[in-house]
């Protein structure tokens, strides 16, 4: 479905709600689309919960982005998805960019907020999102090569275990490439993703949160995780041993075990 967003550029967003149950909303990450959540994680969910996914502005076939955005901007949109699907409150997952969404999203409107997984993310500020892994994707979608962007998305965003098995690499070409993620709209979004720190603001939060990060991430450094769940009261860790950035599509039913334990749904 579309749903039209109300925020300053007004994007209409395609999203899609799988299963029934409590709501919850995906919130996915850079250069990401709504379709690399992965059939193995909706089918861990969906039994639990009404799983909202959809696409950035700028993604797939989500209105066009007309300029450069703000992590803030992209919290009122996913507000918006909220709103359009009448859900008043919703738990949420939030992976990489992602998760510095759902951040901003449980800071600016905590009631709106039922429990929060935080995924492979960061709270921002001086050298959170520098990494080699994250300067060598930036420079590979910025050569528009495809191939070469592929094999380095492949290659920094999951474990050298997962990558070496047999046909993984030709399953995450072709769930990455199911729908248009612009060159433009993803430095669009690393600009974002720069700007965005919330180390002062973030232990104001009350909301039941979970942080989940594998220790060979290349793209943010475990130790970002570690230090988020420091800074957030009460936050519980998920640190997986020989899991990379993607840990959703390593561990995909030990991710929906943490949806669930957090947002206290059986």
């Amino acid at each position: 479905m579309q749903i039209p967003v109300a925020s300053d550029a007004g994007p209409v967003l395609d999203v899609e709600v799988f299963g029934e149950g409590e709501p919850l909303l995906l919130i996915g990450g850079m250069s990401a689309h709504r379709g690399m959540w992965t059939e193995g994680l909706l089918d861990a969910l969906t039994p639990h919960f009404s799983v909202a996914t959809y696409d950035h502005r700028g993604i797939g076939t989500s209105s066009r982005a007309e300029g450069p955005f703000t992590i803030a901007d992209l919290a009122a949109d996913a507000r918006g998805i909220l709103d359009g699907l009448g859900w008043d409150s919703a738990h949420v997952l939030g992976t990489s960019m992602g998760g510095m969404i759902a951040q901003e999203l449980a800071l600016s409107v905590p009631d709106r907020v039922r429990s929060l997984v935080l995924g492979c993310t960061t709270a921002g500020g001086p050298g959170a999102i520098g990494s080699p892994g994250a300067v060598r994707l930036v420079e590979a979608i910025s050569s528009r090569d495809a191939a070469r962007v592929a094999r380095t998305a492949f290659e920094v965003n999951l474990s050298p275990d997962f990558t070496a098995r047999p046909g993984a690499f030709d399953l995450f070409v072709s769930m990455s490439t199911q729908r248009r993620v612009p060159s433009a709209v993803v430095a669009w979004q690393a600009g974002a993703c720069a700007g965005h720190d919330t180390r002062d603001r973030i232990g104001s939060l009350t909301v039941p949160t979970a942080v989940i990060h594998g220790d060979v991430d290349e793209v943010i450094a475990v130790a970002e995780g570690e230090r988020l769940a420091d800074l957030i009261p009460h936050a519980a860790l998920a640190r997986w041993a020989g899991v990379g950035h993607m840990f959703w599509w390593e561990r995909p039913e030990e991710t929906a075990e943490v949806v669930r334990k957090n947002a206290l749904v059986r």
